[in-house]
C-alpha cells in the first residue's frame, strides 16, 4: 500500500517510506520487464531508466525533477505494452509520493 506524501520518515527510522515504495516498484517492474517474451523498439530505454530510478533511489533522497523524467521514459517506452501495464502505474504512484520538483 503506497503512503501519503505527508508521511516523510518513520520516527526513530533513518529511512524514507518513499524510497522503500519505489524502490520496490522499481525492482517490480524490472521483473515483469525481463519477464515479458516480446521485444519492442523501446525496451533498452526502459531497462536503462529503471536502473537510473534504482540507482536514484539508492542515494536515499532522489532528485523529483529526475524522477519524473524517468517516469515520462519509462511510461514513453513501454506505454503500448499492456501486459507492464499495471507495473508502470504502480512506479507512477510510487514516483508521485515525493511531489513536484521544485521551480527555483
Amino acid at each position: 500500500m503506497l503512503r501519503s506524501v505527508e508521511q516523510r520518515r518513520v520516527p526513530g527510522s533513518q529511512s524514507d517510506p518513499r524510497v522503500g515504495e519505489l524502490s520496490s516498484a522499481v525492482a517490480r517492474l524490472r521483473r515483469q520487464l525481463a519477464a515479458h517474451p516480446g521485444e519492442f523498439r523501446d525496451r533498452s530505454i526502459a531497462e536503462e531508466e529503471l536502473a537510473a530510478l534504482a540507482a536514484l533511489a539508492a542515494t536515499g533522497s532522489p532528485d523529483v525533477g529526475r524522477l519524473r523524467r524517468s517516469l515520462l521514459l519509462i511510461a514513453g517506452a513501454i506505454g503500448s505494452v499492456s501486459a507492464l501495464g499495471q507495473g508502470v502505474r504502480e512506479l507512477r504512484e510510487a514516483v508521485d509520493l515525493f511531489g513536484r520538483p521544485s521551480h527555483n
